[in-house]
């Protein structure tokens, strides 16, 4: 550890000590992620990531950049931190992977108001454990401790990720075609988004996150909404080795309404079945806890499906097929429909 120490920023609220502790917690966690084009570590002022464009005739990278947003106060009230760094890390590649994108590499901001190195690491913890399961790299981050600005026990935590495809396999709604099929990748719960409205149905002040409810199978409210959003990457590079994708989405904040029609050509709408969503009782529970009406909740939550992937009719059972390899319950839950109406609910 560095032998630095400064009294007059620890007066000021600011302990230089604790964050090159926070470092050194963290760097067994950074390094299961570091693959063979990882030229770095942390510590410096940059990472350094080798570009391999083997098999690429024309690479194009994308990124992508997000934060968990309000589900972090649910994290404070639990003291569990090592699951909301999965979450940044899947707000950003789940992102990217709908372009058709693999993620190369990721890098981290976290700001709190007191840096308390344990905690630090345990959030860095659920990052790496995100990149692991997107198969990028950790290649850097900043921590920033900043007291008057976050309350000692808060922090805030963004990232982004970068990745690469070849401009021939851009997926961008291109080809898409009345009777195509939509097929619903599930959730693992709320993800990262509407928690403003979660916490205002369930009043979280006074809420009790952890008694059991039968309606969810035994777990608590705390254990349900704090399930990390789910990582789709792998999946969803398997399908595009292997059919013929046409649109992706990323059910994020805006529901089905918002993100189901941001892969669809003019021209073209998506006809859904809600009852083919197969949505989790965590939803009703929600809906019921804040006399939320049914559009609000589809125009706001994932409603049970994370990841909506567009295919030809033709090549729907073959996907099915694809996914259900790589350990994903998709189906069938609409079709694309010519018209200038986006989304349609059935």
């Amino acid at each position: 550890m560095i032998d630095s120490r400064s009294d007059s920023y620890a007066a000021a609220g600011v302990d230089i000590t604790a964050g090159y502790k926070a470092v050194e917690l963290m760097r067994a966690h950074v390094a299961k992620t570091l693959t063979p084009a990882a030229l770095s570590g942390i510590g410096g002022f940059g990472g350094l990531f080798e570009l391999d464009l083997a098999g690429i005739k024309k690479p194009v990278l994308v990124a992508g950049t997000d934060g968990v947003g309000t589900k972090l106060k649910l994290a404070f009230s639990m003291d569990k931190h090592n699951t909301v760094g999965i979450d940044c890390v899947a707000m950003c590649v789940n992102d990217i992977v709908c372009c058709g994108a693999k993620p190369l590499f990721f890098l981290d901001y976290i700001a709190c108001g007191k840096n308390v190195p344990e905690r630090i690491a345990s959030i860095v913890e659920g990052v790496a454990e995100g990149c692991v399961q997107a198969g990028c790299a950790l290649i850097g981050g900043e921590t920033a401790e900043m007291p008057g600005f976050y309350p000692e026990n808060e922090y805030d935590l963004a990232g982004f990720s970068v990745g690469v495809v070849d401009k021939e396999r851009i997926v961008d709604g291109r080809g898409m075609r009345q009777g195509d099929v939509v097929l619903a990748l599930p959730s693992s719960g709320v993800h990262s988004n509407g928690f403003s409205l979660v916490r205002k149905a369930f009043n979280m002040e006074r809420a009790s996150l952890n008694e059991p409810i039968a309606e969810l199978n035994g777990l608590s409210l705390g254990e349900a909404l704090l399930a990390p959003t789910k990582i789709y990457v792998r999946p969803i590079l398997a399908l595009l080795e292997r059919v013929r994708v046409r649109g992706i989405s990323h059910i994020t904040g805006g529901g089905f309404f918002e993100n189901i029609p941001r892969c669809l050509p003019a021209g073209f709408g998506a006809k859904i079945e809600k009852a083919a969503v197969n949505t989790p009782p965590l939803f009703s529970l929600i809906a019921r806890a804040g006399n939320i009406p049914e559009r609000d909740m589809w125009n706001t939550f994932n409603m049970g499906c994370g990841m909506s992937v567009v295919v030809p009719a033709t090549e729907a059972d073959k996907a099915l097929a694809v996914l259900r390899e790589n350990g994903e319950d998709a189906r069938v839950v609409g079709e694309i429909v010519a018209g200038d109406e986006k989304l349609r609910l059935g």
